[in-house]
């Protein structure tokens, strides 16, 4: 696999030795061994064929000059949409083109699912066509076909129903856009799901697992076999996406593998990658690209030797109990599944949400339990603010104070006016504006508290509530006027914090206090109590930010350990592959004296072929 080591040496399995002790034969990736960026890595052209991207460019350019020359022309996005493949059509189109995989591949599929199927089982397969390739002795409660040509599922004798659906038709976010689908496939309804030869032509890949992991049971498993890239090149060739193209099998596992993260992410336990190629097969998983000049040498195709065959899988996690004891567990399982949050997001926000869950009692944090699905709408909006200038640590606290807010539901007018009050709509004149305007010196972070405090007092159609919001715009300016009058040698962002704090801790809140019962109280304070107050507030400040740095400490510390443990397994795997004087050969069953027959080394690692 990809990864450390010299470049003349294989790189070995990643795998502790307990998961190669109960996984089936051919385990290369352990579940501890992947690694992800923290958001979905790859451009929309990354899944597309090669007759769309050449299609697109050339539209592209006939605008761009029909454009300069001022001649009316159809949008870049209508162009495109015109260059979009027709899956359904393509394989209806070849529908007597006939996969005929290796025999010698089918029996390592078939006995890869032997090792994880069982009888009585339900089994949904994705991208169902003329075989299945099951064990002949297993017999399963339901098999469920979904593919492109229902003839070919009809031919199929391992299938006890069948219909068609475009894998590559997709609702963003959601999953398969099928209504067939929709009708047909219940969710938590099957004990597996198989999907044989099939990634290699999906346009919308995370999309499609986020289906399969909602069909499925908790702890069902999802079984992704593929093959060499060059397996069948000559026959399927206009429908392979651009990765499959352009990256060799030992990406394809990687990727196959972030299929299952950026899906569901810790919706999925037990991610595992197989190499389950035929003995006689190149070991294409070790295979470097030789330079150009080279490529004269490598072995021709067509030469005998089966394709490799590899396989991803996963089981879905079952969520987690609202028990009142691990919290921050409920809240990433309430996650898994939930659109516009990246990985990244979801990291970020879970424990913020468990520390303000915490804080609540009883029918509270029910509520705010019950609020968690407004996060994408949070975020729909947080995503389009300037990284730079507001973090993504200071969007995943402002979300977390939003949606830890009991009286926050996420509801338009709540959306509307934290637009308004993040600068992404044009504030409204009576109260987003002018308290823009008296805030203004306040520190960013110091702001975002505010919003969170405001933004959910909005859309309640309580007469008091919203009596109560126009108390604080009103008395906010003259709130900050009496605290600088007391303090003079106050900085005026503090002069600002002071001020609106101490107005919305009173007046926002129904029942609290009117603003003349506030006023009374503002004007007994001295310079002292007021300095109080502020030093107590940053204290709180300061103690959270400690309380933050200390979780991401440990957290950082997780992470460095079990990259200590990967590395040690790495290097004690390949100390006692050096060492060894003896092998097995499974093409002999047999155990031989080892030899160092590597031969003549190129450059950079690279071996002239003949030599293994």
């Amino acid at each position: 696999m990809t990864g450390g080591g010299d470049d003349d040496a294989p790189i070995r399995p990643l795998a502790l030795d307990g998961e190669m002790k109960n996984a089936a034969p051919g385990l290369r990736v352990g579940e501890s061994a992947w690694k992800w960026p923290p958001v979905w890595p790859y451009d929309r052209n990354f899944f597309k064929r090669k007759a769309e991207l050449e299609n697109a460019g050339a539209q592209k350019s006939a605008i761009n000059m029909m454009s300069m020359q001022g001649v009316s022309t159809e949008s870049e996005a209508e162009a495109e949409e015109a260059t979009v493949f027709d899956s359904l059509g393509y394989w209806e189109d070849n529908r007597e083109v006939a996969t005929d995989l290796d025999a010698r591949v089918v029996e390592k599929i078939t006995n890869h699912y032997s090792f994880y199927l069982r009888d009585g089982m339900s089994v949904l397969e994705m991208g169902a066509a003329e075989a299945s390739y099951l064990p002949a002795d297993l017999v399963l409660q339901s098999h469920v076909g979904v593919g492109a040509v229902q003839a070919q599922m009809d031919g199929n004798p391992s299938l006890t129903a069948s219909f068609v659906a475009d894998l590559n038709g997709v609702a963003e976010d959601a999953g398969l856009a099928s209504e067939e689908w929709a009708g047909r496939i219940e969710d938590g309804a099957f004990d597996a799901v198989i999907m044989a030869n099939t990634i290699e032509f999906l346009n919308s890949p995370r999309e499609v697992f986020k289906s399969a992991w909602k069909a499925l049971k908790p702890g069902g498993m999802m079984i992704v076999p593929f093959l060499s890239k060059d397996a069948y090149p000559e026959k399927f060739d206009a429908a392979f996406t651009k990765q499959w193209r352009d990256m060799s099998d030992d990406q394809h596992m990687w990727v196959a593998g972030s299929f299952f993260q950026f899906s569901a992410g810790e919706g999925w336990e037990g991610l595992t990658g197989f190499d389950i190629s035929p003995p006689e097969a190149d070991d294409k998983l070790n295979e470097r690209e030789l330079p150009e000049i080279l490529d004269r040498f490598k072995p021709k195709l067509n030469d005998g030797k089966p394709p490799g065959a590899y396989v991803v899988q996963a089981r879905k996690r079952a969520e987690a109990e609202i028990d009142g004891r691990d919290a921050e567990a409920v809240i990433r399982s309430k996650m898994w599944m939930m659109p516009t949050l990246e990985d990244r997001d979801k990291k970020l926000v879970a424990p913020r949400l468990a520390r303000a869950y915490e804080l609540l009692d009883g029918e509270d944090r029910e509520r705010m339990m019950s609020h968690i699905d407004s996060l994408p709408a949070v975020f729909e909006s947080l995503i389009k603010m300037d990284q730079f200038s507001f973090s993504f640590g200071m969007q995943a606290q402002l979300a977390a104070d939003l949606v830890g807010d009991p009286d926050f539901v996420g509801s338009p007018v709540q959306i509307n006016n934290m637009k308004m009050g993040l600068g992404l709509r044009k504030p409204s004149k009576e109260f987003w504006a002018p308290v823009g305007k008296a805030t203004a010196a306040m520190a960013p972070e110091d702001k975002v508290n505010l919003l969170a405090y405001i933004v959910p007092r909005f859309g309640s159609a309580d007469a008091g509530q919203e009596a109560a919001l126009a108390a604080f715009v009103s008395g906010l300016e003259p709130t900050c006027e009496v605290v600088r009058t007391k303090c003079p040698g106050l900085k005026e962002r503090d002069v600002q914090l002071l001020g609106s704090e101490l107005l919305a801790s009173e007046v926002l809140v129904p029942g609290r206090s009117t603003r003349a019962e506030f006023a009374a109280w503002l004007g007994a304070l001295t310079e002292v109590d007021l300095e109080f107050v502020l030093a107590k507030r940053k204290s709180f400040k300061e103690d959270a930010v400690r309380e933050r740095e200390a979780d991401v400490e440990a957290r950082e510390g997780q992470v460095k350990r079990v990259e200590e443990r990967r590395e040690r397994i790495r290097e004690q795997v390949m100390e006692a592959r050096e060492r060894r004087s003896v092998i097995f050969l499974p093409g002999t069953g047999k155990f031989e004296k080892y030899e160092d027959k590597s031969g003549p080394k190129l450059p950079g690692g690279l071996k002239l072929p003949g030599f293994n």
